[in-house]
């Protein structure tokens, strides 16, 4: 009998999906304002199924390995959504309550006229996911929105890091950050960014 390929790591076919369908090169303006070499379209990835699946599962291991699991996930729309509605989905598969929130990035002018939508009181924990992050900026404005709202704001876990000052713009406002992918997994140095 021959022994089984073993299959590759959910973190590994993550990095190659995210290689084949999400990486581009070129010159393109980043959302930071920043011109970079390459662009990362994580949409690519977390609207599609075998993605979703495997940021779901990814972020909700992240979740069960902190010491108090989450009330709520969910960060800027529409960057965000995707991502939230694959961790709860995998939660509710996994029997996790947990909830998902969107911020918008105006208020409605109508109804609630709220920024933060979804499932959520104040006083409850939540982390913030993103798909990319380079300086941080939406999710600096979503946790800021969160924290309005009422909401304890522990961490925030993206997708794909560039590596390109985020992690310190968190840590300043005492968020920590967590990456699934940071651009070295795709073979990206970050002053190449």
């Amino acid at each position: 009998m021959q022994p089984s390929a073993q299959a590759p790591s959910p973190t590994a076919r993550l990095v190659d999906l995210i290689s084949r369908k999400a990486l581009k090169r070129g010159t393109f303006r980043l959302a930071s304002g920043r011109e970079a070499s390459f662009y990362l379209d994580a949409k690519q990835v977390v609207l599609d199924a075998e993605g979703s699946m495997l940021v779901g599962q990814a972020i909700l291991e992240r979740l069960r390995a902190l010491p108090q699991f989450p009330d709520a996930v969910g960060g800027m729309s529409i960057g965000a959504d995707p991502i939230t509605a694959a961790v709860v989905t995998m939660a509710g598969v996994a029997g996790h309550p947990l909830k998902g929130f969107m911020i918008r990035k105006e208020p409605k002018d109508h109804g609630t006229k709220r920024y933060v939508e979804g499932p959520v009181e104040p006083g409850q924990r939540v982390v913030i996911v993103e798909d990319v992050t380079t300086t941080g900026g939406s999710s600096l404005v979503a946790i800021d929105r969160a924290r309005d709202f009422g909401l304890v704001v522990e961490r925030v876990v993206t997708v794909i890091d560039r590596l390109a000052g985020a992690e310190a713009a968190f840590a300043a406002q005492g968020i920590p950050l967590e990456s699934l992918v940071t651009i070295r997994d795709l073979g990206i140095e970050p002053d190449a960014a």
